[in-house]
Protein backbone atom coordinates (compact mmCIF):
# COMPACT_ATOMS: atom_id res chain seq x y z
CA UNK A 1 0.00 0.00 0.00
CA UNK A 2 0.86 3.52 -0.90
CA UNK A 3 0.87 6.05 1.90
CA UNK A 4 0.42 10.07 1.41
CA UNK A 5 0.23 13.29 3.17
CA UNK A 6 -3.33 14.23 4.87
CA UNK A 7 -3.21 17.49 4.44
CA UNK A 8 -1.95 19.73 7.66
CA UNK A 9 -2.48 16.28 9.77
CA UNK A 10 0.54 14.16 11.36
CA UNK A 11 -0.96 11.56 9.36
CA UNK A 12 0.25 8.93 6.74
CA UNK A 13 -2.63 7.63 4.98
CA UNK A 14 -3.33 4.94 2.80
CA UNK A 15 -3.58 6.21 -0.67
CA UNK A 16 -6.94 3.98 -0.98
CA UNK A 17 -9.64 4.61 1.91
CA UNK A 18 -12.47 1.74 2.25
CA UNK A 19 -15.73 3.81 1.81
CA UNK A 20 -18.79 1.96 3.83
CA UNK A 21 -21.08 2.61 1.63
CA UNK A 22 -21.43 -0.11 -0.40
CA UNK A 23 -20.76 -3.46 1.65
CA UNK A 24 -21.76 -6.71 0.17
CA UNK A 25 -25.74 -6.95 -0.30
CA UNK A 26 -27.75 -8.60 2.08
CA UNK A 27 -29.81 -11.23 -0.35
CA UNK A 28 -33.26 -10.01 -1.07
CA UNK A 29 -32.51 -6.70 0.60
CA UNK A 30 -32.30 -3.35 -1.42
CA UNK A 31 -30.38 -1.32 1.10
CA UNK A 32 -28.98 -3.51 3.81
CA UNK A 33 -25.90 -5.19 4.23
CA UNK A 34 -24.64 -8.91 4.66
CA UNK A 35 -22.84 -8.62 8.12
CA UNK A 36 -20.91 -11.73 8.12
CA UNK A 37 -19.60 -10.64 4.96
CA UNK A 38 -18.87 -7.07 5.32
CA UNK A 39 -16.50 -7.66 8.34
CA UNK A 40 -14.42 -10.25 6.61
CA UNK A 41 -13.94 -7.87 3.60
CA UNK A 42 -13.57 -4.32 6.01
CA UNK A 43 -10.68 -6.42 7.77
CA UNK A 44 -9.13 -8.25 4.88
CA UNK A 45 -8.83 -4.28 3.37
CA UNK A 46 -7.14 -3.35 7.09
CA UNK A 47 -4.54 -6.32 6.41
CA UNK A 48 -3.54 -5.06 2.96
CA UNK A 49 -2.98 -1.74 4.36
CA UNK A 50 -5.94 0.70 4.43
CA UNK A 51 -6.12 2.43 6.83
CA UNK A 52 -9.02 4.85 6.65
CA UNK A 53 -12.18 3.37 7.20
CA UNK A 54 -15.69 5.93 6.06
CA UNK A 55 -18.85 5.33 7.15
CA UNK A 56 -21.86 7.66 8.02
CA UNK A 57 -25.36 7.27 10.11
CA UNK A 58 -27.70 6.42 6.90
CA UNK A 59 -25.49 4.20 4.93
CA UNK A 60 -27.19 0.74 4.64
CA UNK A 61 -30.64 2.29 6.75
CA UNK A 62 -27.73 2.53 9.71
CA UNK A 63 -26.43 -0.74 9.51
CA UNK A 64 -22.95 0.37 8.32
CA UNK A 65 -21.90 1.97 11.55
CA UNK A 66 -22.98 -1.42 13.38
CA UNK A 67 -20.54 -3.45 11.09
CA UNK A 68 -17.76 -0.99 11.13
CA UNK A 69 -18.14 -0.94 15.15
CA UNK A 70 -18.01 -5.07 14.89
CA UNK A 71 -15.26 -5.09 12.16
CA UNK A 72 -12.65 -3.12 13.95
CA UNK A 73 -12.89 -4.99 17.34
CA UNK A 74 -10.00 -7.44 18.01
CA UNK A 75 -7.18 -4.74 17.83
CA UNK A 76 -8.44 -3.35 14.09
CA UNK A 77 -9.53 -0.15 15.79
CA UNK A 78 -6.33 0.81 16.34
CA UNK A 79 -5.01 0.55 13.22
CA UNK A 80 -7.31 3.03 11.34
CA UNK A 81 -8.29 6.46 11.29
CA UNK A 82 -12.25 6.04 11.87
CA UNK A 83 -14.70 8.75 9.94
CA UNK A 84 -18.35 8.84 10.35
CA UNK A 85 -20.56 12.38 9.28
CA UNK A 86 -23.43 14.17 11.35
CA UNK A 87 -26.32 13.55 8.74
CA UNK A 88 -27.56 17.25 8.55
CA UNK A 89 -31.36 16.32 6.60
CA UNK A 90 -32.09 14.76 10.47
CA UNK A 91 -30.60 18.12 12.22
CA UNK A 92 -33.31 20.82 13.34
CA UNK A 93 -32.21 21.97 16.63
CA UNK A 94 -28.50 22.36 18.13
CA UNK A 95 -29.10 19.37 20.53
CA UNK A 96 -29.23 17.40 17.82
CA UNK A 97 -25.72 17.38 17.35
CA UNK A 98 -25.21 15.43 20.29
CA UNK A 99 -27.55 12.88 19.68
CA UNK A 100 -26.45 11.65 17.01
CA UNK A 101 -23.03 11.85 18.00
CA UNK A 102 -23.77 9.74 20.86
CA UNK A 103 -25.91 7.24 19.06
CA UNK A 104 -23.08 6.67 15.91
CA UNK A 105 -20.37 6.33 18.68
CA UNK A 106 -22.51 3.82 20.76
CA UNK A 107 -22.76 2.46 17.11
CA UNK A 108 -19.36 1.91 16.22
CA UNK A 109 -18.52 0.90 19.93
CA UNK A 110 -15.61 3.55 20.17
CA UNK A 111 -14.95 6.51 22.55
CA UNK A 112 -14.25 8.69 19.78
CA UNK A 113 -14.19 9.31 16.08
CA UNK A 114 -10.56 10.72 14.07
CA UNK A 115 -12.97 13.06 12.16
CA UNK A 116 -16.39 14.02 11.99
CA UNK A 117 -17.82 15.95 8.92
CA UNK A 118 -21.03 17.42 8.24
CA UNK A 119 -22.39 15.15 5.75
CA UNK A 120 -23.42 16.50 1.77
CA UNK A 121 -22.85 20.51 3.10
CA UNK A 122 -24.41 22.64 0.35
CA UNK A 123 -25.96 26.22 0.95
CA UNK A 124 -29.09 25.37 2.61
CA UNK A 125 -27.75 22.95 5.07
CA UNK A 126 -24.70 25.11 5.71
CA UNK A 127 -26.62 27.68 6.84
CA UNK A 128 -27.96 25.37 9.14
CA UNK A 129 -24.56 24.99 10.28
CA UNK A 130 -24.62 28.66 11.15
CA UNK A 131 -27.82 28.96 12.55
CA UNK A 132 -27.64 26.01 15.16
CA UNK A 133 -23.89 27.44 15.66
CA UNK A 134 -23.20 23.20 14.75
CA UNK A 135 -19.31 24.35 14.37
CA UNK A 136 -19.32 25.02 17.92
CA UNK A 137 -20.58 22.10 19.21
CA UNK A 138 -18.35 19.94 16.93
CA UNK A 139 -15.43 22.24 18.79
CA UNK A 140 -16.99 21.33 22.36
CA UNK A 141 -16.99 17.47 21.14
CA UNK A 142 -13.27 17.97 19.85
CA UNK A 143 -12.43 19.15 23.29
CA UNK A 144 -14.23 16.77 25.00
CA UNK A 145 -12.38 13.89 23.41
CA UNK A 146 -15.30 12.28 21.72
CA UNK A 147 -13.78 13.41 18.10
CA UNK A 148 -10.21 14.66 17.13
CA UNK A 149 -10.75 16.38 13.44
CA UNK A 150 -13.62 18.33 11.96
CA UNK A 151 -14.57 18.58 8.46
CA UNK A 152 -17.40 18.27 5.94
CA UNK A 153 -18.61 16.17 2.98
CA UNK A 154 -19.75 18.74 -0.23
CA UNK A 155 -22.39 18.20 -2.86
CA UNK A 156 -23.14 21.92 -4.30
CA UNK A 157 -21.67 24.35 -6.43
CA UNK A 158 -17.80 25.95 -6.20
CA UNK A 159 -18.89 29.44 -4.97
CA UNK A 160 -20.67 27.96 -2.33
CA UNK A 161 -17.55 25.30 -1.95
CA UNK A 162 -14.86 28.46 -1.35
CA UNK A 163 -17.45 30.08 0.82
CA UNK A 164 -17.69 27.01 3.02
CA UNK A 165 -13.58 26.70 3.03
CA UNK A 166 -13.48 30.31 3.77
CA UNK A 167 -15.39 29.83 6.82
CA UNK A 168 -13.38 28.09 9.02
CA UNK A 169 -10.14 26.42 9.49
CA UNK A 170 -11.41 22.92 8.70
CA UNK A 171 -9.38 19.66 8.58
CA UNK A 172 -10.62 17.58 6.05
CA UNK A 173 -13.09 18.03 3.49
CA UNK A 174 -14.50 15.27 1.51
CA UNK A 175 -15.76 15.92 -2.65
CA UNK A 176 -16.79 14.52 -5.52
CA UNK A 177 -14.52 14.11 -7.98
CA UNK A 178 -12.97 11.61 -11.24
CA UNK A 179 -11.93 12.27 -14.75
CA UNK A 180 -15.64 13.07 -15.73
CA UNK A 181 -16.36 15.47 -12.97
CA UNK A 182 -13.24 17.68 -12.86
CA UNK A 183 -16.03 20.68 -13.79
CA UNK A 184 -18.66 19.51 -11.36
CA UNK A 185 -19.46 20.42 -7.88
CA UNK A 186 -16.59 21.63 -6.29
CA UNK A 187 -14.10 20.76 -9.65
CA UNK A 188 -10.84 21.38 -10.43
CA UNK A 189 -10.83 24.58 -9.17
CA UNK A 190 -12.48 23.59 -5.76
CA UNK A 191 -9.90 20.77 -5.27
CA UNK A 192 -6.80 22.93 -5.27
CA UNK A 193 -7.98 25.77 -3.62
CA UNK A 194 -8.50 23.66 -0.48
CA UNK A 195 -5.63 22.01 -1.03
CA UNK A 196 -3.85 24.75 -0.96
CA UNK A 197 -5.47 26.16 2.45
CA UNK A 198 -3.75 22.71 3.78
CA UNK A 199 -7.21 21.02 4.54
CA UNK A 200 -6.93 17.51 3.77
CA UNK A 201 -9.00 16.40 0.20
CA UNK A 202 -10.82 13.39 0.40
CA UNK A 203 -11.99 11.86 -2.41
CA UNK A 204 -15.59 10.19 -3.08
CA UNK A 205 -17.43 8.48 -6.09
CA UNK A 206 -14.13 8.33 -7.95
CA UNK A 207 -15.82 5.43 -10.63
CA UNK A 208 -19.03 7.73 -10.27
CA UNK A 209 -21.05 5.27 -9.00
CA UNK A 210 -19.73 2.21 -10.43
CA UNK A 211 -20.01 3.95 -14.08
CA UNK A 212 -16.38 4.37 -15.21
CA UNK A 213 -15.96 0.86 -14.39
CA UNK A 214 -18.42 -0.63 -17.00
CA UNK A 215 -17.15 1.70 -20.09
CA UNK A 216 -18.89 1.59 -23.81
CA UNK A 217 -17.32 0.21 -26.51
CA UNK A 218 -15.91 3.41 -27.78
CA UNK A 219 -14.09 3.38 -24.21
CA UNK A 220 -12.88 0.38 -24.45
CA UNK A 221 -11.23 0.95 -27.88
CA UNK A 222 -9.55 4.30 -26.79
CA UNK A 223 -8.10 1.90 -23.49
CA UNK A 224 -7.34 -1.24 -25.73
CA UNK A 225 -5.38 1.15 -28.63
CA UNK A 226 -3.02 2.39 -25.85
CA UNK A 227 0.35 0.91 -25.21
CA UNK A 228 -0.37 1.17 -21.54
CA UNK A 229 -2.46 -1.41 -20.45
CA UNK A 230 -5.05 -0.28 -17.68
CA UNK A 231 -8.45 -2.28 -16.51
CA UNK A 232 -11.18 0.25 -16.63
CA UNK A 233 -10.66 1.17 -12.39
CA UNK A 234 -7.22 1.11 -12.79
CA UNK A 235 -7.25 4.30 -15.08
CA UNK A 236 -10.36 6.32 -12.95
CA UNK A 237 -7.91 5.23 -9.62
CA UNK A 238 -4.32 6.07 -11.26
CA UNK A 239 -6.02 9.40 -12.46
CA UNK A 240 -6.85 10.62 -8.98
CA UNK A 241 -3.87 9.56 -7.25
CA UNK A 242 -1.48 10.96 -9.88
CA UNK A 243 -3.13 14.56 -8.35
CA UNK A 244 -0.48 15.93 -5.75
CA UNK A 245 -4.01 17.57 -4.13
CA UNK A 246 -5.78 14.14 -3.46
CA UNK A 247 -4.90 12.62 0.14
CA UNK A 248 -7.20 9.90 0.02
CA UNK A 249 -9.32 7.95 -2.74
CA UNK A 250 -12.46 6.30 -1.19
CA UNK A 251 -14.03 3.58 -2.57
CA UNK A 252 -17.11 1.50 -2.04
CA UNK A 253 -16.19 -2.18 -2.68
CA UNK A 254 -18.73 -5.01 -2.32
CA UNK A 255 -16.38 -8.03 -2.71
CA UNK A 256 -13.31 -9.54 -2.35
CA UNK A 257 -12.20 -9.18 -5.68
CA UNK A 258 -13.25 -5.43 -5.91
CA UNK A 259 -11.00 -5.37 -2.41
CA UNK A 260 -7.77 -7.21 -4.07
CA UNK A 261 -8.30 -4.86 -7.66
CA UNK A 262 -8.48 -1.89 -5.98
CA UNK A 263 -5.56 -2.82 -3.38
CA UNK A 264 -3.19 -3.51 -6.41
CA UNK A 265 -3.80 -0.19 -7.89
CA UNK A 266 -2.93 1.29 -4.83
CA UNK A 267 0.04 -0.65 -4.68
CA UNK A 268 1.32 1.02 -8.09
CA UNK A 269 0.30 4.40 -7.90
CA UNK A 270 2.03 8.03 -7.61
CA UNK A 271 2.28 11.47 -7.36
CA UNK A 272 2.95 13.17 -10.97
CA UNK A 273 3.73 9.51 -12.85
CA UNK A 274 1.21 9.28 -15.23
CA UNK A 275 2.50 10.24 -18.89
CA UNK A 276 1.78 12.10 -21.30
CA UNK A 277 -0.19 9.45 -23.90
CA UNK A 278 -2.18 8.24 -20.61
CA UNK A 279 -3.22 11.88 -19.94
CA UNK A 280 -4.40 11.63 -23.39
CA UNK A 281 -5.97 8.70 -22.90
CA UNK A 282 -7.59 10.16 -19.65
CA UNK A 283 -9.21 13.30 -21.80
CA UNK A 284 -10.50 10.88 -24.78
CA UNK A 285 -12.26 8.97 -21.70
CA UNK A 286 -13.78 11.63 -20.21
CA UNK A 287 -15.47 12.69 -23.21
CA UNK A 288 -16.77 9.36 -24.69
CA UNK A 289 -18.33 9.39 -20.91
CA UNK A 290 -19.88 12.55 -21.20
CA UNK A 291 -21.59 12.46 -24.41
CA UNK A 292 -23.22 8.85 -23.31
CA UNK A 293 -24.48 9.72 -19.64
CA UNK A 294 -27.84 10.93 -19.67
CA UNK A 295 -28.56 11.70 -16.04
CA UNK A 296 -25.24 11.70 -13.99
CA UNK A 297 -26.49 9.00 -10.76
CA UNK A 298 -24.14 8.01 -8.99
CA UNK A 299 -26.27 5.38 -7.18
CA UNK A 300 -25.66 6.80 -3.99
CA UNK A 301 -29.50 5.40 -3.13
CA UNK A 302 -29.55 9.04 -0.97
CA UNK A 303 -32.98 9.16 -2.60
CA UNK A 304 -34.42 5.88 -1.36
CA UNK A 305 -36.24 4.24 -0.67
CA UNK A 306 -39.44 5.81 -2.95
CA UNK A 307 -42.47 6.15 -0.79
CA UNK A 308 -44.14 4.70 -4.00
CA UNK A 309 -41.67 2.12 -4.66
CA UNK A 310 -39.49 3.37 -7.74
CA UNK A 311 -36.17 1.76 -7.34
CA UNK A 312 -34.70 5.00 -8.91
CA UNK A 313 -31.34 4.22 -9.42
CA UNK A 314 -31.70 0.97 -11.10
CA UNK A 315 -34.23 3.40 -13.73
CA UNK A 316 -31.36 5.53 -14.35
CA UNK A 317 -28.70 2.51 -14.70
CA UNK A 318 -30.59 1.64 -17.31
CA UNK A 319 -31.14 3.89 -19.43
CA UNK A 320 -27.71 5.23 -19.05
CA UNK A 321 -26.68 1.67 -19.99
CA UNK A 322 -29.14 2.23 -22.79
CA UNK A 323 -27.64 4.89 -23.94
CA UNK A 324 -23.72 3.61 -23.75
CA UNK A 325 -25.12 0.26 -25.96
CA UNK A 326 -25.14 -0.09 -29.97
CA UNK A 327 -25.50 -3.34 -29.89
CA UNK A 328 -29.58 -3.68 -30.83
CA UNK A 329 -29.95 -6.97 -28.86
CA UNK A 330 -28.48 -5.47 -26.05
CA UNK A 331 -30.40 -2.84 -26.15
CA UNK A 332 -33.57 -5.05 -26.66
CA UNK A 333 -32.14 -7.11 -23.16
CA UNK A 334 -32.04 -3.43 -21.37
CA UNK A 335 -35.60 -2.74 -22.18
CA UNK A 336 -36.67 -6.31 -21.55
CA UNK A 337 -34.84 -5.89 -17.88
CA UNK A 338 -37.21 -2.26 -17.30
CA UNK A 339 -39.86 -4.43 -18.24
CA UNK A 340 -39.20 -6.94 -15.60
CA UNK A 341 -39.66 -3.80 -12.94
CA UNK A 342 -43.19 -3.86 -11.35
CA UNK A 343 -45.52 -1.33 -12.97
CA UNK A 344 -48.69 -1.69 -10.71
CA UNK A 345 -48.93 0.20 -7.37
CA UNK A 346 -50.96 -3.08 -6.09
CA UNK A 347 -47.72 -5.32 -6.32
CA UNK A 348 -44.88 -2.96 -5.82
CA UNK A 349 -43.00 -3.79 -2.85
CA UNK A 350 -42.89 -0.51 -0.88
CA UNK A 351 -40.28 -1.48 1.51
CA UNK A 352 -37.64 -2.87 -1.32
CA UNK A 353 -38.76 -0.78 -4.04
CA UNK A 354 -38.38 -2.41 -7.93
CA UNK A 355 -40.72 -0.19 -9.14
CA UNK A 356 -40.84 1.09 -12.70
CA UNK A 357 -40.73 4.90 -13.83
CA UNK A 358 -44.17 5.33 -14.14
CA UNK A 359 -45.32 4.64 -10.32
CA UNK A 360 -43.03 8.10 -9.71
CA UNK A 361 -46.33 10.63 -8.48
CA UNK A 362 -44.33 13.94 -8.85
CA UNK A 363 -44.08 13.79 -4.79
CA UNK A 364 -40.30 15.23 -5.08
CA UNK A 365 -39.91 13.83 -1.82
CA UNK A 366 -36.24 12.45 -3.51
CA UNK A 367 -35.41 15.86 -5.08
CA UNK A 368 -34.17 17.45 -2.30
CA UNK A 369 -32.44 14.44 -0.69
CA UNK A 370 -30.31 14.24 -4.23
CA UNK A 371 -26.88 15.27 -4.02
CA UNK A 372 -26.51 15.87 -7.79
CA UNK A 373 -29.21 17.52 -7.68
CA UNK A 374 -31.21 16.16 -10.40
CA UNK A 375 -34.79 16.61 -10.44
CA UNK A 376 -35.71 13.24 -10.58
CA UNK A 377 -39.56 12.86 -11.46
CA UNK A 378 -38.55 15.37 -15.15
CA UNK A 379 -35.41 12.52 -15.60
CA UNK A 380 -37.86 9.72 -14.69
CA UNK A 381 -40.42 10.61 -17.58
CA UNK A 382 -37.41 10.67 -20.14
CA UNK A 383 -36.89 6.52 -18.88
CA UNK A 384 -40.10 5.44 -19.52
CA UNK A 385 -41.03 7.57 -22.88
CA UNK A 386 -37.36 5.76 -24.06
CA UNK A 387 -36.81 2.57 -22.79
CA UNK A 388 -40.94 1.74 -22.02
CA UNK A 389 -42.47 3.80 -25.22
CA UNK A 390 -39.52 3.27 -27.39
CA UNK A 391 -38.89 6.99 -28.36
CA UNK A 392 -35.23 8.23 -29.42
CA UNK A 393 -32.77 9.56 -27.16
CA UNK A 394 -32.49 12.42 -29.47
CA UNK A 395 -36.28 13.48 -28.62
CA UNK A 396 -35.10 14.28 -24.81
CA UNK A 397 -31.59 15.00 -24.78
Amino acid sequence: MQYRKMGSLDWEVSALGFGAMRLPARRFSLMGADTDKSVRLIRSGIDQGINYIDTAYPYHLGESEKIVGLALKDGYRKRVHLVSKLFMPLVRKPEDFDHYLNIQLERIQTDYLDIYLFHALNANYFDKVKRFGLIEKMEEAKHQGRIRHIGFSFHDTLPVFKEIIDYYDWDVTQIQYNYMDTGFQATTEGLKYAHNKGIAVVIMEPLKGGALANPPAEALAVMNHSSVKRTPVDWALQFLWNLPEVAVVLSGMGSEQMLDENCASADNSGIAVLTIEEEKVISKLAAIYKQKTLVPCTACKYCMPCPYGVNIPQNFALLNNFSMEENAIKRWLIRRKYRKLDSSKDVVDREFPNGDATLCVNCRVCVEKCPQNILIPEELVKVNDILGKHEPISKHF
